[in-house]
């Protein structure tokens, strides 16, 4: 989470920069603007992008996490399932006594 506050300041770093540069440069108002539209238009897509790369990252991580908690329950299932039945044959060696 930490990283992605990070990227999202470093975005909003080089969009006002860019915003700021395109404000001050000698061109023609509707010139300025057409330029604002674009590099806008440009951090919008690359914001989209990091932001699907990032949901995806996370998806994987949760992914890989249930998976291994999966194989944990499935794992404690089995030496559950094992336990009983040793504990079933012993009590019957002892009521064979």
């Amino acid at each position: 989470m930490k990283s992605g506050k990070v990227l999202l300041g470093i975005l909003a770093g080089v969009a006002g920069g860019a915003l700021l540069g395109i404000l001050f440069a000698p061109e023609k108002g509707v010139r300025t603007r057409k330029n604002i539209m674009d590099k806008s238009g440009d951090y919008a897509d690359d914001l989209k992008d990091k932001f699907n790369d990032y949901v995806n990252s996370m998806s994987k991580k949760y992914e890989k996490a249930w998976h291994e908690a999966e194989v944990i329950v499935a794992e404690g299932k089995a030496k559950y399932v094992e336990l009983m039945d040793e504990g079933k044959a012993k009590a019957g060696e002892v009521m064979k006594s």
